[in-house]
């Protein structure tokens, strides 16, 4: 990829977590941030710890005044504000609409106000942080679950759409990170998460090898390759051995 040093970015829902350790390598390397997030302190503490501009807001929102906070450019665009909603199909209707705007609207939104200027240019890079329940699934969180999987299906047709113009798209899709959005998991993500989990700088890490490579999936937990192999291959092994934890996990809340 070459260096960011005096590239633009933009990461929303900065304030903590994923969105934070993002921020921090960019502005380590070299980058001009924004860091975004709809908790106004937050994404204020995260911007003067590295030297950035804090434009807090509704992500779907931040794109125009992002661009001139940074003198009227965005290089690279990463989508990582996120809602991490449980429950199954009867969550109340307005979590699920929640989980649409936040985890795919806000960023169909975002590519709508900055690929034009991308695709003038012939340049310019949108990372999605999607999350391992995405290319798979999550027990307890239909939510969650269901529109990470249409986060990854947008990144994957902007990739597919545009980088013959010059957009490179990833999709990060870790498993747990020790974020507030694991603790908040309760006892599904105990199970299936937080046996494996990593730190957010870990996530970092791999989106930069990955964009050393021009590599559309990130894969902080590079098992989730096998599984996701495993997924397409054989589904029904793949869906009996998941329904297996979702059977463990309901014996444990008895």
């Amino acid at each position: 990829m070459g260096s960011v040093q005096n590239t633009t970015v933009v990461v929303t829902g900065a304030g903590g977590g994923i969105g934070a350790a993002l921020a921090r390598r960019f502005a380590a390397e070299g980058a001009r941030v924004v860091v975004n997030d709809l908790d106004a302190d937050k994404a204020r503490r995260t911007a003067e710890e590295i030297g950035a501009i804090a434009v807090p807001g509704d992500a779907s929102t931040v794109v125009g005044p992002a661009r001139e906070a940074l003198g009227g450019t965005i290089d690279v665009y990463c989508a990582n504000a996120g809602l991490g909603s449980g429950g199954s199909e009867a969550a109340d209707e307005d979590v699920w609409a929640a989980a649409w705007d936040v985890n795919v609207m806000a960023h169909v939104r975002a590519a709508k106000e900055l690929l034009p200027d991308w695709l003038e240019r012939g340049t310019g890079r949108f990372v999605s942080t999607v999350s391992a329940a995405g290319l798979l699934t999550m027990i307890g969180a239909a939510p969650y679950s269901v529109t990470k999987h249409g986060a990854l299906a947008f990144a994957e047709w902007l990739s597919l759409t545009y980088r013959h113009r010059g957009v490179k798209v990833h999709a990060i899709c870790p498993q747990g990170v020790r974020t507030d959005m694991l603790a908040a998991t309760g006892t599904a993500g105990d199970l299936v998460l937080r046996p494996t989990a990593i730190e957010p700088a870990a996530v970092a890490d791999a989106l930069f090898a990955a964009m050393a490579e021009d590599r559309f999936l990130v894969l902080p937990h590079p098992e989730v390759a096998d599984y996701y192999t495993a997924r397409a291959a054989t589904p029904d092994r793949w869906l009996t051995s998941m329904n297996h934890l979702q059977q463990k996990w309901e014996a444990n809340a008895e």
